[in-house]
């Protein structure tokens, strides 16, 4: 029986459940190993949350909006033939925060901060005493909230750190945890009893090539890179196939793994050496709850935002701001619903036809749940009321793309660490088993492909 319609029963050295980014890019680094590898995606497209759409010449971006560059991910697009394609956002592109009703530019640096008049004398007294002083962390976890209040007060945490958590994680500062979701603010104070001593430290010690912090896109949108992984994959993906349960083969040496996979209203069985797991939470608990039902008690407990992306595109005489820039976030202080909205047509050509703009704004995340069950039309309406005076916007959108994601990111929170661990210990007891996914090592594209390719050199070990 062919790989277009399986039914099933040859055995198979390697098996990847979730087309998503990690998924993609962990069969690929098998298949270039001289692994054979199938890859499964119960959707009907690759990539996951990454998702490119043009409509009346503008170029909607419904999940990442764009990505930082890594060596890893620069080298992958190397080889897939992709970085021609790659676009970067101006370097000196100013971020802007909401502030008394005001856009105020961001400061991004420690120097940058102690002359910025976003902040009071106080808080720039404590950074400077960071710079000077010394400080442990606690034993005990602590949530980011805890930990900026502690080493540099409130007005830092509303104006500058919460909105940038949000940004990342569309997650509440009081609930994420300090050593999972930003392990080198951890890690710098530990070892240094200065954030900013212990960051400088860890940046001189760096080894490797050092890659210059660029915001990256492609020129036909962040999906090129997914597409890309999936022509090379080929007859390896299949598309539109859901694994139904999971069984543990015993014989001699390793376990093999036993799938059950639906597919055009077909059901087999794939019998794979490896089985790598690339999917949420929920997904990977489900399916391993009968292999070992502590997965699935511990996998719930990782929580995920839910996130509204909404673009519009307005006519460029309608906007009255410059748009000069990345685009700004929103303190919860300040009483939005917007998180925050990047000024897409600002950072890369192609974003919107001449004569128009493109901004994309998220709506959401764990401090506003409710936001996930309005309708697109209402999400549309609340994100336009809302940036109309921020941005002196004279005139309604030309067009509008809303993607609602009930869930949209893994939140770090509190305990995050030891659920991991915890993983990770059931996990030892599978040793062809691997989990990937942005809930272990970083919800951003960079992490999630540098952690596949790690995994796969695993795979190619076992």
């Amino acid at each position: 029986m062919s790989r277009a319609a399986p039914v099933v029963t040859t055995p198979i050295p390697a098996l990847v459940i979730g087309g998503g980014i990690s998924g993609l890019s962990c069969a690929y680094a098998l298949r270039k190993a001289g692994i054979d590898v199938m890859l499964i995606e119960a959707a009907d497209r690759p990539g996951g949350v990454i998702r490119s759409e043009t409509h009346d010449g503008f170029l909607f971006e419904l999940g990442p909006q764009s990505f930082s560059g890594t060596a890893a991910l620069r080298g992958l697009c190397g080889e897939l033939g992709t970085d021609g394609e790659l676009l970067q956002a101006p370097p000196n592109a100013p971020r802007y925060v909401l502030v008394n009703g005001a856009l105020r530019e961001v400061p991004l640096s420690p120097p940058a901060m102690l002359t910025s008049s976003l902040l009071s004398a106080a808080t720039k007294w404590r950074i400077a005493r960071d710079v000077l002083g010394k400080t442990q962390p606690p034993t005990e976890d602590e949530s980011i909230a805890q930990f900026v209040r502690r080493k540099f007060g409130d007005e830092l945490l509303d104006r500058l750190v919460g909105p940038f958590v949000s940004g990342i994680y569309a997650g509440d500062p009081e609930r994420l945890s300090l050593r999972s979701a930003f392990p080198q603010l951890y890690e710098a104070e530990k070892a240094a009893g200065s954030v900013i001593r212990g960051m400088m430290r860890a940046a001189k010690a760096r080894k490797g090539p050092r890659e210059r912090p660029a915001l990256l896109s492609f020129r036909l949108g962040n999906d090129t890179l997914s597409r890309a992984l999936a022509k090379k994959l080929g007859a390896a993906l299949l598309l539109s196939t859901e694994a139904k349960r999971i069984q543990v083969r015993d014989g001699e040496g390793a376990k093999a793994f036993e799938v059950t996979i639906e597919r055009a209203g077909q059901t087999g069985t794939v019998v794979a050496d490896r089985l790598i797991i690339a999917t949420s939470t929920d997904v990977a608990g489900r399916l391993l709850g009968e292999v070992n039902p502590s997965f699935e008690r511990v996998l719930s407990g990782i929580e995920y935002a839910s996130v509204a992306v909404v673009s519009l595109g307005y006519r460029r005489e309608d906007v009255g701001h410059s748009l000069k820039g990345f685009g700004f976030l929103v303190p919860r202080s300040a009483g939005l619903r917007v998180l925050g909205t990047v000024w897409n047509s600002s950072l890369f050509p192609g974003r919107a036809p001449k004569g128009c703009v493109l901004l994309t704004s998220f709506v959401g995340g764990t401090t506003d749940p409710e936001a996930a069950n309005l309708s697109p039309q209402n999400l549309a309406a609340l994100v336009h009321r809302e940036i109309a005076p921020l941005l002196r916007i004279g005139k309604s959108p030309v067009c509008s793309r809303v993607q609602i994601y009930r869930r949209a990111l893994p939140q770090y929170e509190i305990g995050h660490c030891e659920r991991l661990a915890a993983v990770e210990k059931i996990r030892g007891d599978f040793p062809n088993l691997w989990l990937l996914g942005n809930y272990l090592r970083g919800p951003s594209i960079g992490a999630c492909i540098e952690h596949a390719f790690a995994t796969a050199r695993g795979c190619c070990t076992k």
